[in-house]
């Protein structure tokens, strides 16, 4: 006689939310998110250095006022985009990049030896654009990496 127990009638929308939890949308993202490697942030940083050195000494006449002021926010990006596993190469590609990229706009002149000496000259002259940029990538890592061991902390506290 069980067999024919009454059932209780649902609304469909009540049987889908016992099955599956509530999904919340994703927060648009206003800026692209890739996840560079470490390997692949240094060779961005240092391409794009490249590439706005070279625009510097075509457009600004090789001012390396404006190519410090545009190496800021690479080394930000290159802090932003590079994976959470690589975070610690940030800091260590934006001297780099920095230094690649401040050929075009050096100033050297006189053959090999020449543009050595102009390289050389525009890296310590220039050195305060080269630490703003390191600390500002340090400081986004490290800033990153609190808040990843924070996500990682929290479910254990609740628990």
């Amino acid at each position: 006689m069980e067999r024919y127990k009454a059932r209780t009638v649902r609304h469909p929308a009540e049987r889908s939310a016992e099955r599956s939890p509530q999904r919340v949308p994703a927060p648009v993202r206003r800026l692209p998110r890739p996840r560079l490697t470490g390997l692949g942030g240094g060779l961005f940083a240092c391409a794009a250095m490249f590439l706005i050195g070279g625009l510097d000494w075509l457009l600004f006449d090789a001012s390396l006022f404006v190519y410090g002021l545009f190496f800021l926010p690479v080394a930000a990006a290159t802090a932003l985009w590079v994976r959470p596993a690589d975070l610690i190469t940030a800091p260590i590609s934006a001297p780099i990049a920095f230094a690649a990229g401040v050929w075009p706009v050096s100033g050297g002149s006189g053959g090999f030896a020449g543009e050595v000496m102009g390289l050389v000259s525009a890296l310590s002259l220039h050195a305060g654009w080269l630490y703003a940029g390191t600390l500002v990538a340090a400081l986004i890592a490290v800033v990153r990496k609190a808040v990843l061991i924070g996500r990682r902390r929290m479910p254990r506290r609740v628990a």
